[in-house]
């Protein structure tokens, strides 16, 4: 039996329950749901990037945060990171075929988000005291 049919069987087997207690696979749903990994599986989605691309595509994340984003992606099998023997040394990250199946549901939160903001933003002003933000 191959390594995807004994995956497969497994999954079939395995499926988690996010409202379980002790289910692993709350796990993977804080990572996938983490504003930094959320985005930066969107911001893979073309194909593999270099970190400093990776980092101007997601304004506002510190190299520090990207990295463990990184990381932690990397660990639950959503990305790849891959050295590449070049003069200087550079390594890009591209989307495995689990954090490309990932896309759908990532893309899919996105786009509810940004066709959201507004109104959610107002109702959120009517009980703080600051002005709104600006418009993206």
């Amino acid at each position: 039996m191959s390594l995807d049919s004994e995956l497969q069987l497994i999954e079939e087997k395995t499926r988690g329950n996010v409202y379980s207690t002790d289910c692993p696979c709350r796990d993977l749903l804080d990572v996938v749901a983490n504003k930094w990994s959320a985005l930066a599986i969107g911001a893979l989605a073309d194909g593999p990037v270099r970190f400093g691309v990776l980092q101007r595509r997601l304004q506002g994340v510190s190299p520090k945060v990207l990295t463990a984003t990184l990381r932690r992606l990397e660990r639950f099998g959503l990305v790849n990171r891959e050295v590449i023997p070049a003069v200087p040394l550079h390594v890009e990250y591209s989307l495995t075929d689990a954090g490309r199946s990932a896309l759908g549901p990532v893309f899919a939160l996105r786009d509810w988000a940004e066709n959201n903001y507004a109104h959610a933003r107002a109702l959120a002003d009517r009980h703080e005291d600051g002005p709104s933000e600006a418009a993206c």
